[in-house]
C-alpha cells in the first residue's frame, strides 16, 4: 500500500463516551476507594484489638520532660457524654499514665483531676503547661505560668480522681469521663524543678466491634462497587473499536496479533512492540503556560484517579478470565487501553509539555490530538503467565522505570536551635528533563528536539511495561529506549549487519492534522 493511499485515508471518527456507563464506573470506583480505606482502617483497628488481649495497653514511647517550676501540667481534651454519671461503661476507654522520676530514686507524683480543681490548686504557683508534643524527632512545647507561692504537697490533696506517688515508676489508670481534665506531674514533696520520664497508654473494648463494623461496611461497598465497575467498563469498552489497531498493523505490513518474535522472520531484526505510544511536538508552544498546566489538569486527575481504581478492579477480573479461558474480555480490554490513552494525553500536556492543546475527556481515540496510545487486541493470552508476569517477570523493568521516573529524598536534621527536621526531595531523571525543557521554553520559546525525544522515550518504556503488568499483552517489553514521536518500525536485518537483502520498512503513519 502506498504512502499516498495512507495520507488520503480519512481518520476514524471520534467516539463519544456514553454517560450512563461512565457514571457507573465512576460511582463504582468511588465506592471501592471508600471500601479500601475502610478495610485498611478496619484491619488496623482489629489488630489493635488483638494486641489488647490480656489487658494490654497501647502505649506511646517513653519520653523525658524537664521543668524548672513546681509542676508540669497538661490539659486533656473535653469529653462530652450523655450518661447520668458522666462515665462510660467500664472498659470502654481507659487511659494509663506512667511516670518515672529522674533519677529513679527521686519520688515523683502523677495525678489526674478536674481542670477547675487543678487551676485552684496552682492559682498562685509557678508551673509549666505542656502545650505541644511532636515526634520524629521528639520535641515538647511549654508555656510558663508565673506564680509567687509554693504549693502544698500534692499527696495531701483530696480532689485527685486518680494519683500515685513514690520512687520508681508510678502508674495510674482512669476511665474516660466527661468534662475538662488535667494531668499533673510534680515532685512528691512539692519542691521546685524536676525531670520525669512519661509514657501514655490507651485501652478500649470498642476496637473489636468498630474494626468488625468497618470491615463489614467495606465488604458491602465492594459487593456494590465491583459489579458497577465491571458492567460500566465493559459497556464503555464496547464503544471503543479494538479493530482500529489491527487495521493499522495490516496497513503497516505487520502481523495483526504481533505474537511473532524476531526469529520467526529471518528478514527482520525485530518487530515493533505492540504497545504503541505516539506524541508529536507542537511547533509553537507558550513560554509560560507550562507553569500552570498542573493546575489546569486537576479535573482530569480527579477523574483519572477513579478510572485507575476501576482499571485495577477490571484487570483483576480480566486476570481471572485469562487464567481459565486464555482470553481478555474485549470490552474490559478496550476500557483499560482507553484509561492508558487518557492518562498519556494528560501527561503529554502537563508532564511532557509536548502540546498546549487541552486534553479531551474521553477514553476513545482522538485523531486530531497529537498524543495517542494503542494496543492491538490479542487473540489469545498465556494462561499461566498471568500469575507471574505482573510482578516477577516485570521486576527488572520496574526497577529501571523506578530509576527513570522515581524521586529520591534525603532527610537533614537541624540539631541546633529548634531541632526541626528538613526533608529535601530531588526530582527524578524524567522530572529533571521536563524542568530543563520548561526553562528552555520560558527563555527561548523552543523545546529542544533531542530532549523531547528522550522524554518521549522514557514515557514509551514506562507504558510498555505498564501494558505488560496490566496483562494487556504477553510480549515481553524490550530493554530499549526508543525515542522520537513515533514507534520504531520493524527493521530489516541488513541494517543491523546480518548480511541479508535489504527490505524497506513500511511508511510511517500520517501525523495528526495541523502538526
Amino acid at each position: 500500500m502506498s504512502s499516498s493511499s495512507l495520507s488520503t485515508t480519512p481518520p476514524p471518527a471520534r467516539t463519544p463516551m456514553r454517560a450512563g456507563p461512565l457514571i457507573m464506573v465512576l460511582l463504582g470506583a468511588l465506592l471501592v476507594s471508600i471500601a479500601a480505606g475502610l478495610a485498611f482502617g478496619g484491619l488496623l483497628v482489629s489488630a489493635l484489638a488483638g494486641f489488647q488481649r490480656g489487658g494490654q495497653f497501647l502505649t506511646t514511647s517513653t519520653e523525658r520532660f524537664d521543668y524548672d517550676s513546681y509542676a508540669l501540667t497538661t490539659r486533656l481534651q473535653d469529653v462530652q457524654l450523655d450518661t447520668d454519671e458522666g462515665v462510660l461503661p467500664a472498659g470502654i476507654a481507659t487511659i494509663q499514665l506512667a511516670a518515672t522520676g529522674v533519677p529513679s530514686t527521686e519520688a515523683v507524683f502523677v495525678g489526674v483531676a478536674r481542670q477547675a480543681d487543678v487551676d485552684a490548686y496552682l492559682s498562685s504557683v509557678q508551673h509549666t503547661e505542656l502545650t505541644d508534643v511532636r515526634t520524629d524527632p521528639f520535641r515538647a512545647g511549654y508555656r510558663e505560668i508565673p506564680g509567687s507561692s509554693a504549693p502544698r504537697p500534692p499527696t495531701e490533696q483530696t480532689f485527685w480522681t486518680a494519683s500515685a506517688s513514690g520512687t520508681g515508676t508510678q502508674v495510674i489508670s482512669v476511665d474516660v469521663r466527661s468534662g475538662s481534665w488535667a494531668v499533673v506531674v510534680m515532685n512528691a514533696d512539692g519542691s521546685q524543678a524536676g525531670v520525669v520520664d512519661l509514657q501514655a497508654g490507651l485501652r478500649s473494648s470498642l476496637f473489636a466491634p468498630v474494626g468488625l463494623t468497618m470491615l463489614l461496611i467495606a465488604g458491602l461497598l465492594v459487593l456494590v462497587g465491583v459489579p458497577l465497575i465491571l458492567i460500566g467498563a465493559n459497556a464503555l469498552g464496547k464503544g471503543i473499536d479494538p479493530s482500529l489497531a489491527a487495521d493499522e498493523n495490516r496497513r503497516r505490513g505487520l502481523p495483526e496479533d504481533l505474537h511473532r518474535t524476531a526469529s520467526d522472520d529471518p528478514a527482520r531484526d525485530f518487530l515493533a512492540h505492540p504497545a504503541r505510544l505516539t506524541g508529536y511536538l507542537q511547533p509553537r508552544l507558550s513560554r509560560w503556560l507550562w507553569l500552570v498546566k498542573w493546575f489546569l489538569v486537576i479535573p482530569h486527575l480527579v477523574v483519572l484517579w477513579l478510572l485507575w481504581t476501576a482499571c485495577f478492579v477490571s484487570t483483576v477480573a480480566a486476570g481471572v478470565m485469562i487464567l481459565f479461558t486464555g482470553r481478555y474480555p474485549a470490552g474490559l480490554f478496550a476500557f483499560a487501553v482507553g484509561v492508558f490513552r487518557w492518562t498519556w494525553r494528560v501527561q503529554f500536556y502537563a508532564s511532557a509539555l509536548g502540546t498546549d492543546l487541552y486534553p479531551p475527556f474521553t477514553l476513545a481515540r482522538v485523531p486530531d490530538y497529537p498524543a495517542d496510545f494503542e494496543v492491538p487486541y490479542p487473540s489469545r493470552l498465556h494462561r499461566g503467565l498471568v500469575l507471574v508476569k505482573w510482578w516477577l517477570l516485570a521486576l527488572p523493568h520496574l526497577l529501571v522505570v523506578a530509576a527513570l521516573t522515581g524521586a529520591w529524598s534525603t532527610t537533614v536534621v537541624v540539631i541546633p536551635g529548634s531541632g526541626d527536621v528538613v526533608r529535601t526531595t530531588a526530582p527524578s531523571l524524567l522530572g529533571l528533563l521536563v524542568i530543563v525543557a520548561g526553562v528552555a521554553l520560558l527563555f527561548t520559546a523552543r523545546y529542544p528536539a533531542p530532549l523531547f525525544g528522550l522524554v518521549i522515550g522514557i514515557h514509551r518504556w514506562t507504558y510498555r511495561v505498564a501494558a505488560y503488568v496490566f496483562l494487556l499483552r504477553d510480549e515481553y517489553p524490550p530493554f530499549r529506549l526508543d525515542q522520537g514521536p513515533e514507534e520504531p518500525e520493524a527493521r530489516p536485518r541488513a541494517t543491523a549487519g546480518w548480511g541479508t537483502a535489504r527490505r524497506e520498512p513500511p511508511p510511517p503513519p500520517a501525523r495528526p492534522p495541523g502538526l
